[in-house]
Order: structure tokens, then sequence, then C-alpha cells
């Protein structure tokens, strides 16, 4: 049986770039290392691309990029947002490094950990993000803290949602550049690719290092806003409602990702700029709810497949690629997403589809490869570098886990699938034949008792695995001189067990929910703080919804009257230095009691 852990062969270019740098005491030369461009979108699945088989969606540029491509058909992430984002940056699995929620601090990759963009920018690469970040807000958690040199990004893990600039609605949005907020004019996917754009020519221009840009779109993620020419086509050809919306999202990505490939073709970079193009989990909203595999179980495979046949006479309820789920789900519709490798002068062949098992982890470690970083095994990377593979080379069948957890502790075997190159063992007891299944529709773990039994084996090796920070918590920084106030959010507040209610969007907040939670933080120097606690954000200017308001931070506790028409309240407290927790208490006039959603900490 294959072992969970993941091959690890060096590229030999990569090991003699090394070889080079160990000699001369420097970072590897960087002549002939290619750029990097990773470009990832939020939400789109597999079948939300027209060369995957989607008749309706119009992705041309996606497409000619297919064409051009080594796509790994088989290639898979965690089947929601922030999970897969720390996997990717780090070479690890997910859990790991800290990361198996969207909020509630499960979301924040630990500061211990080590990022591409840590690796890359050691290795002499210029660095740049750009777009969804998703893994922290205030430092040392966000992309400037994480090796990026210069980065342009929302807040949270979409814009308008909590930790987003107060607000912002995709068109004419305020973002950070640099932990800084900024105005930006046009769409949030147009300024995530102007940016990303500007950077690459001026770092073309300087010609002094390779670049690395991690593009990562916060489209086609919902809210479905988008400009109505994009939208309005699919309508009127009877794309129900959000899809409609939902595929002209993905629609201006595709004339971004045209306008991405003649600008390295404009700079003459090209054939040396290895573009990788991915999404984070399978479809949100490229499927209707009514759509065959949603609502049909394997138990019902023969009526399955014969709605499918039917399915051509009906209206249009999407396209999944033939695949069973969707984003959030342990079946490959939930976590097998497109990704194509472009490198023309990378020596990958001909464009072709490989169909090895790959995933996620694997990212860092080929783009490690690749820029003559190395393998690191004082990282303790959970993936394998792709070159070899990506190059025609001979690669070991491996097993590979994700799961869904969205919870705050992980249950062993929640929304789980344990992947070999046949097989896949879901929730610890249905498997399914995925070279003969691919729809997932028959379960044949009664017939294969012997074959469950190994992957349990294989799951519970890597579960003993990625289980140790199951316990711990990220603590936010106050007092920081990286970033000092700081502003800390309800996102990333642990609720009462008996509520698990986050606040995690700015429309949930103007509604007033009437629920609390604790924030872990870690005061970083002992010394005097101001606290300003804010129903909404600063920007709203709204007025407090409470008479009375306090602040607890560790064993140190005030409480004040709210001033009629106070948009804030301000506590001044005497704070020693060290990890704690946080809570702050609006109470109304008719005992109706809230957190702060906002709480500003500046150290004095």
């Amino acid at each position: 049986m294959h072992s969970f852990k993941s091959p690890k062969p060096p590229g030999l270019a990569a090991l003699a770039l090394a070889l080079i740098a160990l000699a001369s005491g420097c970072a590897a030369p960087s002549d002939d290392r290619p750029n990097i461009i990773l470009v990832i979108t939020d939400d789109q699945g597999y079948g939300d691309v027209g060369a995957h088989g989607n008749s309706m969606i119009r992705t041309p540029n996606l497409d000619a990029l297919h064409g051009e491509s080594v796509r790994l058909t088989s290639f898979h992430v965690d089947p929601t947002c922030s999970p897969t984002r720390s996997a990717l940056i780090t070479g690890r699995y997910s859990s790991r490094t800290g990361v198996w929620h969207t909020i509630m601090g499960r979301s924040i990759v630990h500061r211990d950990e080590t990022t591409f963009a840590d690796v890359l920018g050691d290795a002499g690469y210029a660095t740049g993000f750009f777009g969804k970040w998703h893994l922290g807000d205030t430092a040392p958690y966000r992309p400037v803290d994480r090796g990026f040199q210069e980065a342009v990004y929302h807040g949270g893990g979409g814009v308008g949602q909590t930790p987003d600039y107060w607000g912002n609605d995709y068109f004419d949005d305020t973002y950070w550049h640099n932990g800084t907020p900024k105005p930006y004019e046009g769409y949030c996917t147009d300024v995530f690719f102007d940016n990303a754009l500007r950077f690459i020519g001026e770092q073309a221009e300087r010609g002094e290092h390779p670049f690395f840009v991690y593009l990562s779109t916060n489209a086609p993620h919902g809210p479905f806003l988008v400009d109505e020419a994009y939208s309005k086509p699919y309508a009127d050809k009877g794309v129900p409602s959000p899809m409609d919306k939902f595929y002209g999202m993905i629609e201006n990505i595709d004339d971004n990702m045209g306008r991405l490939s003649s600008k390295l073709d404009q700079l003459g970079i090209a054939d040396n700029t290895l573009l990788v193009f991915m999404t984070d989990n399978g479809t949100a909203a490229g499927v209707t709810n009514t759509h065959r595999t949603q609502r049909v179980g394997s138990e019902n495979a023969a009526l399955l497949k014969r709605a499918a046949k039917e399915e051509a006479d009906e209206a249009w309820q999407g396209f999944n690629a033939g695949m069973r789920g969707r984003k959030g789900s342990e079946y490959d519709g939930g976590h097998r997403v497109p990704f194509f490798v472009r490198w023309p002068g990378g020596g990958l062949g001909a464009p072709r589809d490989i169909p090895n098992l790959a995933a996620h982890i694997d990212v860092l470690p080929t783009f490690a490869d690749i820029a003559g970083a190395g393998i690191r095994a004082d990282l303790d990377w959970d993936g394998a570098s792709l070159v070899p593979l990506l190059r025609g080379g001979d690669w070991t069948d491996r097993t590979l886990v994700v799961h869904s957890q969205r919870i705050r502790f992980p249950e062993r075997w929640r929304k789980s699938s344990v992947m070999t190159q046949q097989y896949r063992l879901v929730n610890g007891k249905e498997l399914y034949d995925i070279a003969e299944d691919p729809g997932q529709l028959e379960d044949i773990a009664d017939a294969n008792p012997e074959m469950v039994a190994a992957l349990r084996t294989e799951y519970d090796s890597w579960w003993d695995r990625i289980d140790d920070r199951f316990d711990q918590h990220v603590h936010l920084d106050i007092g920081s001189d990286a970033e000092n106030p700081a502003r800390i959010t309800a996102h990333d507040w642990l609720p009462p067990e008996d509520s698990m209610q986050v606040p995690w969007n700015q429309g949930h907040i103007a509604r007033a929910p009437a629920v609390n939670g604790t924030w872990n933080i870690n005061v970083t120097q002992a010394g005097t703080y101001e606290f300003d606690l804010y129903q909404r954000d600063k920007p709203a200017n709204f007025a407090i919804e409470a008479a009375k308001a306090s602040i607890r931070v560790g064993d140190v506790e005030e409480a004040a009257e709210v001033p009629a028409g106070a948009s804030n309240v301000r506590f001044t407290l005497d704070l020693p230095s060290g990890k704690t927790t946080m809570q702050t208490q609006f109470v109304a006039a008719d005992g109706t009691t809230r957190g702060a959603f906002f709480v500003y900490a500046n150290r004095l």
C-alpha cells in the first residue's frame, strides 16, 4: 500500500542551481531562472472552463492557455478557501498550519510557518501579491509579513466581508497597499490584474531578478457582482441567477488572463515565465441546486444516469464535468480543480493531459525546485516537486487526503476523502473506483473490505501527522512595531460553543446581531494602550446602538457609558506583555448585548 507521504523526486536543474549557490555562498543565479506567476481564482470549479466541456461559458483565453499547457487533470485542493491557500503557500497540509476553517481565527496560518514568498524571496526573486489573501488581516499574518515585497489586497475572505474596508462593493473600492488603505478605481478583478501587470512591467524593466507574482482573485466568489455587460448575455440565454453573474465574473477573469498573456508577449518574457492557472475549490454557483449530481445520491445511480441523458432537453442547470459535489464537498466535485502549467522555454514538451494524482501541497516544492532553492527538508513539506512529472519523468504513486472541517476543532473522518490514483475513500466508509466511476455513483465498500481497511490505515497515519495544532490558537498581535494601531474584527473571534455565530460579512454586521465572542491576542509590549470599540467600522461613522460598553483584556476590565450619537468608545488600559484574551460588550437600553465588531488597539 502506498504511504500517505508524497514522493520527493528532486529536479536535476534545481539541484545544479542549488550546488552553484552553495559553492558561491549566495542565492542561485537569476539569469536563466524563470519568472513565476500563479493565478488562482475563487470558487471557480473544474467545469467552469469552456475547454473542459462547458458549452455555455465563454473563456477563450483560458481555453487558449489550456491548449498551450501541460494540464494536471487529477489535481486536488481542500474543499474551501483558506485551507487551500494555507497548503498552497506552505507546501504542508492545511491543518498542520493551523487552518481548517474560514473564520474564528482558524483561517490564519501560524506565524512560524514559511511561505513560498519567503522561499523565493530568499532565493533572489522579487515577490508581489495581488487580490485575496484570507490567511490573516493583522501583523504578523498579512502578505507583507509573509515574504511579499509588494501587496495589494482586500480584507477577509472576500470583498465586503467583515475585515474588508467598510463599504467595499467590487467597484471603485479601497484596498490595502502594503498595509495601508488606498482607494482604487475600477472593478476588483481589473484592479488586481492592473497592479500585477504594473509590478510585472516594473520588474521586467529592471531586469535585476526574476519575479514571483501570486495573483489571487476574489471573483467569482459571492456576492455575485459584475457589470451587466458580462452577465446579461448569459441571462438572455436562460442561465439562471446567480449563475449568470457567476459566469460573467469568470468571463471578466478570462479577459484579464488575455491581458496578462499579451503583457508577457509585449515584454518579451513569455518563454521564460512559468504561468500556472488553478482554482481554490469546487464550483460555488456553476451548477444549480437542482442539478442532477446534487439531488441524486449513489444509492440512485441508475436514476442519475437516466436523468443525465434527459438533462440536455431541460433548462441550463450548469456543468460540473460529470463530478459529484461542489464547493465544500468531500466528493471530487468539491476539490478537483483545473491546473494548467505553461512554460514555453522550460522543456515541458508538448501540451498534454497528465492524469497522475497531485495537489496544492506540491506547488511550493515545485516552485522551489524551479527557482533553484532546493527541496527544504527543514520545512517538512508534505508535497513533492512536480518538475519530473511535468517533464515526462517517472512518478511514484501516492495517497493523499483532503477534508473540510469548518468547525472549532477538527473531527476525525469529517467530510474527508482519502485518494489514490484509482480509489476514493469518502468519510471513512464509502469507497469509489474513480477510474471506472468518476461520478462516484456506486459505493463498492462492501465488496472491497481490504481496500477500505488499508485506506483507513492511511488516513489514521495522516491524521496523526496533521493534528499537532488542533488545540492551539493563533494570537493577534497588539502593540507591534509592524502595525500600531492594530485593527481587530469579529471575523476572528471565537464565539461561545452554544452559539457558533461569527459576523463574517458587513451585511451581517449591519443587521446588528446580538452575538459576542472572544479574541486570542498577544500584547507584544507592556505599556499603556488605547482601545476604540466600534459597532460598525470606523469609516462608517455609525452611532453605536448601546448605552453602556465594557472591555476585558486578561485580568484588566473597564466599563463606561456610551455618549449619545458616539461612533466609538475609548478605553485606556495598562497591560503586561504576553498572550491573553480580549472580550468587549455593548449593552443597549433594552438590555440587548452584543460584542464590539471592530476594535482598534493602539500602544501609546
